[in-house]
């Protein structure tokens, strides 16, 4: 709707109102004919003047509506003209890309091209290279007097055996190799533990000496019908032995505990001389106490000196009874303390955690704690050792190192493995131990027996106290490639035959001379 009509909605209705109250207020007066005519000339008038402004009205929209357009107009020619521009620039810019596709395309047909005659040109030169090739090979047949699949076949072999040959060396080189490395580190850990490490050791029997204070106890001792004696040896399980040794009475028992029950309550019954079956019974309650309370004592020491806390009281009390008991000679307790000792100082030289180094301390200081049952109980001192711990539920990798310590089964743990090597160290170093001399020249003689009994050996012998035997082969009979076959068959019948403390190295000596004589 334009402007003007809008003014002549506004004023139309404004001019019949006006005329409308006009008349109504003629109609309602009537007083007489001058007054309406009057009326009627002014409304007229008002009539006349409203068309005016309506008009006027009228006109000044119409001229704002054309300026409007007009605006409008401008404003789309200009618009328009942007849109021509851009179109325009769009248009060149698209006409540049088809003119660089057109200039690559070009390149490429032609680079086609190129490729194509060097594909042809390799093709010739391929199939004149097959033909010289073939050539040659049908020459070289003529010339070597055999095919080409015989000529690979016989390559092939020479290959198979000269990579044969290689390999037995480089086989044998790295196992030297690695031999050396593994050795040196492990003695420099197993030197590092032995000088850190310096356990006490006491050589003792099966019987104890007890020194009198006269030679007339050795009568109280005997008692009249021999009574004492009797209730002695009842009650302590040991036998007491009255020589012509002055001042000196022997006590003998295969069990280190009750011998030593036994030499204390004779040592007390000679200290108070008053010797009688109900004396007897006293004073071996009292030594009865005592070696108990000294036995717990040495447990809880020995947990003390080994590091290794939280232990079962029965464990302790029976790892007590370890000092009292031997094995060739050796203390039990000292050479386990001596284990534990140099386990845990391996497992720390070999980077351990400190939770498998107490556990490898632990296992050190259990591994023969079947040793104290075994002369009570049946079994072996290792069976008897893991259900003992078992039944006190120690840690699994510690029962597992007690099984295996001995090789009753396969050591399968860091733990087991030190534990083997700790208890090797400890009863084959110098002096550790005593051995039947009979036993000790039996060994050295299975091991040199054992190195014979292999086709081309010359002779072999035991040095070093049996921790080495050196075997001489006969060169004619046996390669160098047949050398390592012959140590490792060695060592592995050394494993499976003979018992012996640490290890046994085995050297195989293969060498030629030749011997003339000038005259």
């Amino acid at each position: 709707m334009q402007g003007w009509e809008i003014a002549v909605l506004i004023v139309v209705p404004l001019v019949t109102l006006a005329v409308g109250f006009v008349l109504g207020g003629l109609f309602r007066k009537k007083q007489d004919a001058e007054t309406f005519g009057s009326a009627k000339s002014e409304a007229a008038r008002i009539v006349s003047d409203a068309m005016s402004q309506a008009e006027a009205k009228k006109k000044e929209a119409v001229l704002e509506a054309k300026e409007t357009i007009a605006q409008q107009r401008q404003e789309l020619d200009k618009e328009v003209r942007e849109r021509r521009s851009e179109v325009s620039r769009q248009e060149q810019r698209l006409a540049q890309k088809e003119e660089s596709l057109d200039k690559k395309t070009e390149r490429q047909e032609k680079r086609e091209e190129q490729l194509a005659a060097q594909l042809e040109k390799a093709k010739a030169s391929l199939e004149e290279a097959e033909s010289i090739k073939a050539a040659q090979v049908a020459e070289l047949e003529k010339i070597a007097g055999m095919s080409k699949d015989q000529a690979q076949s016989v390559l092939l072999a020479q290959l198979d055996e000269s990579l044969a040959h290689e390999k037995a060396l480089r086989i044998q080189a790295n196992e030297q190799r690695t031999r050396e490395d593994s050795e040196t580190h492990a003695r420099e850990i197993l030197a590092t533990a032995i000088q850190r490490c310096a356990a006490d050791h006491s050589a003792e029997v099966t019987v104890s000496r007890v020194v009198l204070p006269n030679d007339e106890i050795k009568g109280r001792v005997i008692g009249r019908e021999g009574r004492n004696i009797k209730a002695l040896e009842n009650l302590t399980g040991a036998d007491f032995i009255i020589d012509d040794t002055p001042d000196v009475i022997t006590v003998s028992c295969f069990d280190p505990v009750r011998r030593k029950i036994a030499s204390l309550t004779l040592e007390k019954l000679a200290a108070d001389g008053r010797i009688h079956p109900a004396k007897v019974e006293e004073m071996f309650a009292k030594a009865n106490r005592e070696v108990e309370l000294e036995v717990k004592k040495a447990g809880e020491a020995a947990l003390v000196e080994a590091g290794v806390p939280n232990m079962h009281p029965d464990i302790t009390r029976l790892l007590g009874r370890l000092k009292y008991r031997t094995s060739f000679g050796q203390n039990v307790l000292n050479h386990s303390l001596e284990v534990s000792f140099l386990a845990g100082l391996m497992a720390h030289e070999l980077g351990c955690d400190n939770q498998t180094v107490k556990l490898v301390k632990r296992a050190g200081l259990l591994h023969d704690i079947g040793k104290a049952l075994d002369h009570i109980q049946e079994g072996s001192h290792v069976q008897l050792g893991v259900e003992y711990a078992r039944e006190r539920k120690e840690h699994p990798q510690v029962l597992h190192a007690i099984e295996a310590h001995h090789g009753d089964v396969e050591a399968k743990t860091v733990a087991a493995f030190l534990i083997q090597a700790a208890d090797a160290i400890s009863a084959a170093r110098p002096g550790a131990r005593r051995e039947n001399v009979e036993l000790y020249i039996k060994r050295l003689r299975a091991l040199e027996e054992i190195a014979k009994s292999f086709a081309g050996v010359d002779s072999a012998f035991a040095l070093q106290a049996g921790r080495e035997v050196r075997i001489v082969v006969k060169p004619e009979k046996v390669t160098d490639d047949q050398m390592t076959i012959i140590a490792r068959d060695v060592v592995k019948r050394v494993e499976d035959e003979l018992q012996y403390p640490g290890t046994i190295k085995v050297h195989v000596i293969r060498e030629s001379r030749v011997v003339d004589i000038a005259k």
